[in-house]
């Protein structure tokens, strides 16, 4: 990477201080195995240095800025409030050239990760029997379909790769199950002990909930033995996703490195303009993608199957 290039972590923001503290000490770390590089930190929300700040800070001095969205789920923060600050960014600065990698996601570099606190979850419960230990992976929870179904998938590859019998999804809020309505579901199903891994980059308000939930479950079920992971957002594999992701923008046509998942997508763009904030995208592959716009809320919990074309997008309109 170029001495007159400026990576800039954009992480969510916690409305707890140490959240983004973790945040700044793990851009500290990152400056440390890549001393050679200049990385920026600023926040989405919840913080001092918001997006626009943290844009007009990387740019000073610097050629080219390179947006790395630190943040393990694309929800309407990525894909709308992003967009819209580099746009306005690059009228600010038009001599600088502005591009973006995708966010974290759910592939299989986090799945070692999760595996990982999995892992250490059975060692702390001296290794039960997988058949009668259920396994949660609980996440932040999001309006938007795609994001809740990135973790599911998860879910599935966690399943595929274990011997759990039950690996089960919930979420700290937005959206269901929460998490009470999986740990009882799978003590009726006859689980001895619960691994609970929590899908989150740093700690903040919502690990210190999701540490009372587990407090009031231990005494609600006293048969059961519950293990409770952390956040992890130190370990090492998520570096390494990190340098993979500066090494691909750096290698790829800065055209394409400029394109978030949904950016230029014209039903996004439409929602943009009528200031619609529910705007959910599912990725097919292949080239396409698929656009759920859900403008009422509830308990709907239909699904809605996308065969992904070569070059086409499936779109749904509720």
């Amino acid at each position: 990477m170029t001495h007159d290039t400026t990576v800039l972590l954009v992480g969510h923001g916690s409305r707890g201080r140490e959240g983004n503290k973790e945040t700044i000490n793990f851009a500290a770390q990152w400056r440390e195995r890549h001393p050679e590089w200049r990385i920026e930190v600023c926040f989405i929300e919840h913080a001092e240095v918001l997006l626009d700040d943290g844009l007009d800070r990387a740019a000073r001095n610097a050629r080219k800025v390179l947006a790395i969205p630190f943040i393990l789920n694309a929800a309407g923060h990525v894909k709308m409030e992003l967009p819209a600050a580099l746009a306005s960014a690059r009228q600010r600065h038009p001599t600088v050239e502005f591009t973006v990698t995708r966010h974290l996601g759910m592939g299989r570099e986090m799945l070692v990760v999760l595996q990982s606190q999995l892992d250490r979850l059975m060692k702390q419960m001296a290794v039960p029997d997988p058949m009668t230990t259920g396994v949660v992976l609980l996440g932040r929870g999001s309006s938007d379909a795609g994001a809740n179904g990135e973790l599911a998938k998860m879910a599935r590859w966690i399943f595929e790769d274990n011997e759990h019998e039950l690996v089960d999804l919930a979420f700290t809020g937005v959206t269901w199950p929460r998490l009470e309505t999986v740990v009882q579901r799978q003590v009726r199903l006859g689980m001895m002990q619960i691994a609970i891994v929590p899908v989150y980059l740093f700690t903040g308000v919502l690990i210190e909930r999701i540490q009372e939930q587990v407090e009031r479950l231990q005494r609600q079920y006293p048969q059961i033995t519950f293990a409770l992971g952390t956040h992890f957002g130190f370990d090492k594999g998520v570096f390494d996703l990190l340098d993979g992701k500066v090494g691909g923008a750096e290698n790829a046509n800065s055209a394409e490195g400029s394109m978030l998942e949904c950016d230029g997508c014209k039903y996004r763009e439409a929602a943009e303009e009528e200031h619609l904030h529910d705007h959910s995208h599912t990725a097919t592959g292949g080239g396409g993608c698929a656009h759920g716009h859900d403008h009422h809320q509830g308990h709907d919990h239909g699904h809605v199957h996308a065969s992904p074309q070569p070059h086409g997008c499936a779109h749904k309109h509720d």
